[in-house]
């Protein structure tokens, strides 16, 4: 049976320089430096979660060049900068899996794609037409190779995950894939797909939703 375990958090940004300093204030502490991802034209700041969990926020890139594809994350999604006009938002989360080896599952999560930054190498699932399956809502997988993870190398910011919630209009169906991937979380029937992370940070408890931009 496969098992899963919360891996990392995703928000997204219009400009990476401008949505970087929103996160920093709307959880008052500084964010790590992150790096580029050559094969989807995108660049991130990273925020450790504890000791094998942590946030990513993430753009694209102006330096990279455009990927001959849909960039992950519904970066390139028609709607997206709309949305992004009013400020960073979590949109999705990323769970980290023992096998590649997967069940038929109720949402498509895409297929396992090769990726790499420095020495740190990776297996993700990712669509191929870059959207969230299930508005977000059900967790991409990921394979990190070998030992090495990025909260190993990220400084203590006193910041943990306190718990998350999921919502969606299909909340049986979601909780079927979370089932069958080995994850411990719960979703709730809702008119619209919400993901809500609650955080424990050293100014006190701190909530992001992805139907809310962040301030």
């Amino acid at each position: 049976m496969t098992v899963g375990t919360l891996d990392h958090l995703v928000i997204v940004a219009d400009a990476l320089e401008i949505g970087a300093p929103v996160l920093e204030r709307a959880l008052a502490v500084p964010l790590a430096g992150g790096g580029q991802h050559a094969r989807m034209g995108t660049h991130n700041r990273l925020l450790r979660l504890g000791a094998d969990a942590y946030l990513e926020i993430i753009a694209v890139d102006p330096a990279g060049c455009p990927p001959e594809r849909p960039r992950w994350f519904a970066l390139d999604a028609p709607g997206t900068p709309a949305l992004l006009a009013a400020g960073p938002r979590l949109v999705h989360w990323v769970a980290r899996v023992d096998s590649p080896a997967l069940p038929r599952l109720p949402f498509d999560v895409g297929a396992w794609e090769p990726f790499q930054r420095g020495d740190l190498s990776w297996q993700l699932t990712v669509r191929g037409d870059g959207a969230l399956p299930a508005g977000g809502i059900v967790p991409s997988l990921i394979r990190w190779s070998g030992p090495a993870h990025p909260s190993a190398r990220l400084p203590d910011a006193g910041v943990s995950v306190e718990a998350l919630e999921l919502e969606h209009p299909e909340a049986s169906a979601v909780q079927e894939q979370l089932e069958l991937v080995g994850l411990p979380y719960r979703c709730t029937a809702a008119p619209v797909p919400r993901l809500t992370a609650h955080l424990r940070t050293p100014a006190g408890p701190r909530t992001l939703h992805s139907t809310e931009p962040i301030r």
